[in-house]
């Protein structure tokens, strides 16, 4: 766990330095909504079972610094999303996870009513509170760190507020172990659907 947060740390400072070496001129954008996750199906196999993940839906915030007029660094965070594990069909435990996630975006036609954009971003996944129905056993979920892409559209209201539609891909891949040992790896690799209002500044 210590590397995976030396990695998010030295990712998040590159991007910061990047933004920081060509910003002359710059713009925030908050956008505040909700977020669909939806785990792919087959998540994997684990002691000897076929598991799956459910769906949830959780409010999700977004700040994004503009350092060029197309070009922004979105930092994307959001209230935790609790999912139920199956086991061939069979509810077997649940956990919580929050996943923050940093991107770099290209916005076509930032100035103009419809602007679509696209970015690719580095995603860390933080599993807790894990449980499993059998008394006694405890189950634990390692963190994630993966790639992630984006995708979405700012529709603009007004000089300064704003409606998206985005989704994105997450590489959500993660060790699961019983009382200790491993009993295989959860492949989330979920796509993310939301809705938000935004406001630039």
């Amino acid at each position: 766990m210590k590397t995976k947060t030396v990695l998010a740390a030295a990712a998040l400072a590159f991007f910061g330095c990047t933004a920081a070496a060509q910003a002359a001129d710059y713009n925030w954008v908050v956008k505040v909504g909700i977020g669909d996750v939806e785990p792919k199906s087959h998540n994997g196999v684990l002691a000897g079972a076929n598991s799956s993940v459910s769906n949830d839906v959780q409010p999700i915030i977004t700040g994004e610094w503009m350092f060029m007029p197309n070009w922004g660094v979105e930092v994307l965070a959001s209230t935790p999303w609790k999912h139920d594990i199956y086991l061939n069909g069979a509810k077997s435990g649940s956990t919580k996870q929050l996943p923050p996630t940093v991107s770099v975006q290209y916005h076509f036609n930032s100035a103009g009513q419809v602007s679509p954009f696209v970015g690719v971003g580095l995603n860390w996944t933080m599993f807790w509170n894990e449980r499993i129905a059998i008394p006694g056993a405890k189950l634990s979920i390692g963190d994630s760190l993966g790639a992630a892409l984006h995708a979405g559209i700012d529709f603009r209201l007004s000089d300064n507020w704003l409606l998206a539609v985005d989704a994105r891909w997450i590489n959500i891949s993660s060790t699961v172990k019983l009382n200790g040992s491993k009993i295989g790896t959860v492949d989330v690799d979920p796509m993310v659907y939301g809705l938000t209002v935004g406001y630039r500044f």
